[in-house]
């Protein structure tokens, strides 16, 4: 990140990040939302608990302590029978107090623009916005983009009913006037511990009147942010600590996606914009604003809701014909990290007698294993045993560093838990598909992630296969995982590593998260590198058989990188963009993504690939096993924790001092592959071991006899006498991805006949491979203008849309009607629910 609070033009390069953390943080959110399908837009209120990030509040005197204990006196006493309060008796407390606004009564609890006129409660043009700055009052930024606010109001903490409890233990009163700054202040520094209670007071501050005669916040938005004041507060000691924001998102904010499940049916869900959640929520995007959340989310009742909380919710039926979920997180996390989905999906359920196997460690025979029945838990136990801190089966023993929550690797029962709780959801269309393929490799991906990287961050794992616009293979969240159509096809390998690579960012991405964006192979470069770990795991390979396919991987990857760092833009290969500024914000907090919204880089590999070769460069310093070890140890020292490259890698330098006697220094590992374009030496070098490889040696055979297979059918060959026929070799039967790279090679071939397509396409089924295949398939076939197969490319660019992007420009460029025609016609039949990042490079390729 780099200083700036600019407010940049959206269609600019950079993001712009600019909620002011350094002056006020979020520590948490309640989120009331209900969908609306039918307009497209999500509507309700947010409430933000704040906390000032710097300064000190003045001294107290004699005179404010006595009128703080009056104060006091007037918190009403706990209600045994105090509940979350259902709509109806939300909107009777609304109408109770007004608001404080002079308006009609009514229930706000569904929000919308209908409500409220041409100018919003409380918000102002640009102009007397500026004008009103120069009286000097604080003004709180937040990240916001494309939601339409409502209204921004105070909340009366002290009107909650119970809530003089957190006073017990204060020696002396609040100070006059500060009741509601300290009992806040109190409800935040409740230890882990106390995390239900905590919890319960969260959600009944979120539903409390703002004080008695207050007038709204003064709010202004822009093209990034909100801006909220209260007038004559110039300190954001003064500040309000509780917020309630009223809003609506609009149809087209970039944050989510308003589509169609491959039933036909409508869905909504966050898609790993480039903007993140500001689009769904005004929030602080910056990593370090990490905070917890409690949503309550509702919608039709045939949909089925899922968000990135730790209980699996169970839909609460309301009178209104709605149903409603609730559901909560307990780490601090990033919002950018906050995920939903709603629609009619149906669970994947285990058939009787075929439960998969789970991979368990020796020592951990006896744990208990969850199975895919879908079972529902309605409270994760943060208290079974928090003070157990003894030695950890698996050898997960040590101290957290991180801000104090109900942490995972704290408890027994979970250091022991080989397979988390999960779930699988889908179309009904795909549910065959689903229950035949991703349900049965989910508890031994699960189980072989324990065994590599110890405990699992998160209590369960639901994984939702999202619709066909999807752009990528897969997205992690907390305690969800989506995965693109794409995995389903063919044999098992591609939704078994994808399995893999998604449940990595558990602990890297989530569990251990960035502190600057700009260093996104802390995230993608070690779930590329444990993928392969993991998968090799499940598969049960010897040694011998996982060196093999690890280089033959390798190998592949190598290939993707070097084809991508020829075609694309030398600052947009940089791992580190901003060098040694690198996690460097501005005074009040705020930066700029480096590239953020460039439009080709949802679309690059070189995070994933060349932070995956960085990790295998040190590893052969260490040995495999070594560095796994290693990063388990790293796993233990830094979960729940923000980090940057140097922090991993003065860790692994100073774990291993052998390193530095070899030579290799961070700022040596800074030059050549972070700091610098292009590829390293080091990985010219090692590709031509590679090379070497069996599996790839056999691939070479299989090439050889292809292209003599070739040349006895080009028109006019004549077989010398003797000579086997051709129609007689036989071709050795390999794996998807010795296929991918027999027909990676193939296409370096200048022409290849109809005939010899057709027999390549039968030898190995490639309709039936999966999309890695298919995509090199189709790649052949628009090269050779193969018109037999324009089906495949067809179906291709319609059901794996999260590959087949840069396949329209094949069929561009090659200038041929046919192709060009085809091209257009996959183009109109998928634009509508297209993702936004593919339909702009698609047109451009286009129209």
């Amino acid at each position: 990140m780099q200083s700036g609070e600019a407010n940049l033009d959206p269609n600019k390069d950079d993001l712009p990040l600019r909620a002011n953390t350094n002056h006020m943080l979020v520590k948490h959110y309640v989120l009331d939302l209900e969908v609306h399908f039918d307009r497209k837009t999500i509507s309700g209120n947010i409430v933000l608990f704040l906390e000032p990030g710097k300064g000190a509040l003045a001294e107290s005197s004699d005179a404010d302590l006595e009128l703080g204990k009056a104060e006091l006196e007037e918190i009403p006493e706990a209600d045994p029978s105090y509940t979350s309060l259902s709509s109806s008796e939300q909107s009777n407390l609304e109408a109770q107090h007004q608001f404080c606004l002079n308006e009609p009564a009514g229930s706000q609890t569904a929000a919308t623009v209908e409500n409220y006129d041409d100018k919003q409660v409380g918000e102002h043009d640009t102009e007397s916005w500026e004008e009103e700055a120069t009286c000097k009052d604080f003004t709180l930024v937040l990240d916001c983009c494309d939601l339409t606010v409502l209204k921004v109001e105070e909340v009366d903490v002290a009107s909650v009913p119970g809530m003089k409890v957190l006073l017990n233990d204060c020696e002396q009163p609040p100070q006059a006037g500060r009741l509601s700054f300290t009992l806040v202040e109190r409800l935040l520094a409740l230890s882990s511990a106390r995390w239900q209670e905590q919890h319960d007071f969260y959600r009944q501050c979120s539903t409390a009147p703002c004080p008695r005669g207050a007038a709204p916040l003064s709010f202004h938005t822009d093209s990034w942010s909100l801006q909220l004041r209260k007038r004559g507060l110039h300190s954001p000691h003064d500040f309000p600590r509780v917020l309630r924001i009223w809003y609506e998102t609009q149809p087209t904010g970039a944050s989510v996606r308003w589509t169609r499940t491959q039933d036909g049916r409508c869905c909504v869900y966050t898609m790993g914009s480039p903007i993140n959640n500001r689009a769904l929520f005004p929030c602080q995007e910056p990593p370090v604003a990490m905070s917890t959340w409690q949503a309550t989310l509702r919608a039709p009742s045939l949909n089925t809701a899922l968000l990135s909380g730790e209980n699996q919710a169970v839909p609460v039926q309301e009178d209104s014909g709605l149903s409603r979920w609730t559901y909560y997180v307990t780490m601090p996390m990033p919002a950018s990290t906050f995920t939903l989905a709603v629609g009619q999906w149906q669970e994947a359920r285990v058939k009787p007698l075929t439960g998969a196997h789970v991979l368990t460690e020796p020592h951990n025979s006896g744990s208990e294993a969850s199975t895919s029945d879908g079972s529902s838990l309605d409270k994760v136990d943060h208290s079974a045993d928090q003070s157990s801190q003894g030695a950890p089966a698996g050898g997960d023993e040590g101290t957290c560093s991180h801000m104090d929550y109900p942490c995972r690797y704290t408890l027994d029962q979970a250091r022991r838990e080989a397979v988390i709780p999960h779930r699988v959801f889908s179309p009904a269309s795909l549910l065959q598909q689903v229950e035949a393929k991703v349900l049965p490799l989910l508890p031994a991906c699960l189980a072989a992630a324990h065994i590599v990287l110890g405990v699992h961050p998160f209590s369960h794992l639901d994984v939702l296969i999202v619709p066909s616009g999807f752009s990528s293979l897969g997205m992690a969240s907390p305690h969800i995982a989506f995965l693109s159509q794409s995995v389903l096809a063919g044999p098992r390998d591609l939704s078994g590593a994808r399995l893999c690579h998604e449940i990595a960012h558990a602990w890297f991405g989530l569990a251990i998260g960035a502190r600057d964006w700009t260093e996104e192979w802390i995230s993608e470069g070690f779930a590329t590198f444990l993928e392969d770990v993991l998968w090799a795991k499940v598969q049960k390979l010897s040694q011998g058989e996982e060196e093999e396919r690890l280089h033959l991987r390798a190998l592949l990857r190598w290939r993707r990188l070097h084809d991508e760092l020829q075609n694309s833009e030398q600052e947009l290969q940089i791992l580190r963009p901003h060098k040694e500024s690198t996690g460097v914000v501005s005074e009040s907090g705020a930066s700029t993504v480096k590239h953020g919204l460039n439009p080709d880089k949802p679309f690059m590999q070189v995070h994933y690939l060349k932070g995956y070769f960085l990790l295998k460069f040190l590893a052969g310093f260490t040995g495999h096993e070594q560095f796994l070890a290693f990063l388990r140890l790293f796993v233990r020292t830094y979960h729940g924790q923000l980090v940057l490259s140097q922090d991993f890698l003065q860790m692994l330098l100073d774990h291993f001092p052998d390193m530095k006697r070899r030579g290799l220094s961070l700022r040596g590992i800074y030059a050549d592959w972070l700091d610098a374009p292009g590829i390293p030496k080091w990985l010219w070098e090692e590709s031509a071991a590679w090379l070497q490889t069996p599996l790839v040696a056999e691939v070479q055979q299989e090439v050889t006899k292809w292209i003599h297979f070739m040349r006895s059918h080009r028109k006019g060959a004549k077989r010398k006498r003797g000579e086997p026929s051709s129609l007689k070799v036989n071709f050795k039967e390999m794996g998807p991805e010795q296929i991918v790279l027999l027909l990676e090679l193939l296409l370096e071939e200048e022409k290849m006949s109809v005939s010899v397509l057709q027999a390549l396409e039968r030898t190995y089924n490639l309709r039936m491979q999966d999309a890695e295949v298919k995509h090199r398939w189709c790649e052949l076939v628009v090269k050779h203008k193969h018109s037999a197969a324009y089906k495949d490319v067809e179906d291709f660019l319609i059901d794996d849309q999260a590959m087949g992007v840069y396949l329209y420009g094949e069929l561009m460029v090659h200038e041929d009607s046919r192709q060009q025609a085809l091209a257009r016609r996959c183009f109109a039949l998928t634009r509508e629910h297209m993702d936004p990042a593919a339909l702009s490079v698609v047109s451009e390729m286009i129209l």
